[in-house]
């Protein structure tokens, strides 16, 4: 299967969708159905005490649950704080929040506290970006003070009645929003459900091919796809592979060669699983602290694997922290918790 496809359709009873690339499975998003708000919802709360030495305070959200903000100032206990879910939290921790909101349609981004208009720097065509930046300013005309717009890479496709619909409803949105900030806790947007983010992260560069209905899954393969992500072992090219396993501390990923113990298989092997890993960690919904234990290879070598990860993760564009190697001859790096774990999304299919 050759090409970019989108599917929309659900597994074992949760909508979800997914990216597929020359028959690879790039992305996965799903639906879980847990009361965690996922990342994107914002809430009016009440901010709560300060956690001393950890830089930042609890947030009281509604239905029972608390947030965490980091990094604030000038807040004091009792006052009301328009935040937006930023990741998703461990069982029984507060949910992490900020207080940089961000409106995001399919074209545009609106941001408050941020005014001003920026056009992806994807789009190149001098041209196509005048005739952008003239709809936008349009679009934001008579807009609350201190709102901004972004223009993202998939407005160069859209027509101009379109992009001006979508501006003015993400603009009434955040507009509305901003301007409600008395009363008790309370969701004020929903996050985006798997559909709607595919429709809106996977639009550029634009789709071969969408497949939004029953049995889009099962006509791909998807279905057998998301089953092997439920197992630890990668195969990697050449024989070796690679274990991931989460923990309840950090999530262990084991470099295996196969037969081959030789060093230029051990380089191989490490190489491989280097490029792959992101991809899996995004696929699995993985993220916080992560261990690899390569395979064996002479340390001249590391330099060139170092950079392999490097540009892995810095193409995957998920905040991660590359911390380099341990005494012990490990690899460390932090990914941040942007999604469910896979496993706890689709429950009761057991994983940790």
């Amino acid at each position: 299967m050759k090409g970019r496809v989108i599917a929309i359709d659900s597994h074992e009873g949760r909508a979800a969708a997914a990216l597929i690339e020359d028959g690879q499975l790039i992305d996965l998003l799903v639906d879980a159905d847990d009361d965690q708000p996922p990342p994107g919802a914002i809430f009016r709360g009440v901010v709560n005490r300060p956690m001393k030495g950890q830089g930042g305070v609890f947030v009281t959200l509604p239905d029972g649950m608390t947030g965490f903000l980091r990094q604030v100032s000038g807040l004091s206990p009792g006052e009301r704080v328009l935040v937006q879910v930023a990741g998703h939290a461990e069982p029984g921790k507060a949910v992490p929040v900020s207080q940089r909101l961000l409106f995001k349609s399919r074209y545009a981004i609106v941001t408050p506290d941020a005014p001003g208009l920026n056009i992806s720097r994807r789009i190149r065509d001098e041209e196509l970006r005048d005739r952008l930046s003239a709809s936008a300013e349009a679009g934001m005309a008579g807009a609350a003070e201190g709102l901004g717009l972004v223009l993202r890479s998939a407005a160069a496709l859209a027509q101009e009645e379109e992009l001006a619909e979508d501006i003015a409803q993400m603009r009434g949105l955040a507009e509305q929003v901003l301007a409600d900030l008395t009363g008790e806790p309370e969701l004020l947007v929903d996050g985006a459900t798997a559909a709607e983010t595919a429709w809106r992260d996977w639009a550029d560069p634009a789709p071969d091919e969408i497949r939004a209905r029953p049995g889009a899954f099962a006509e791909l393969g998807v279905d057998e796809m998301i089953d092997a992500l439920m197992s630890p072992r990668v195969a990697l090219p050449g024989g070796g592979h690679l274990m991931i396993e989460p923990t309840r501390a950090l999530i262990a990923v084991d470099v295996n060669t196969g037969p081959d113990t030789s060093p230029a298989a051990g380089l191989k092997a490490n190489i491989a699983a280097a490029r792959d890993l992101p991809r899996q960690l995004r696929l699995r919904g993985l993220g916080g602290q992560v261990v690899v234990d390569f395979a064996p290879m002479s340390k001249k070598d590391r330099a060139a694997l170092e950079q392999v990860l490097r540009a892995s993760f810095r193409a995957a564009g998920t905040e991660t922290s590359l911390a380099g190697w341990t005494p012990l001859g490990n690899y460390e790096l932090q990914r941040k918790r942007e999604r469910m774990p896979l496993s706890r999304a689709l429950a009761g299919r057991g994983g940790a």
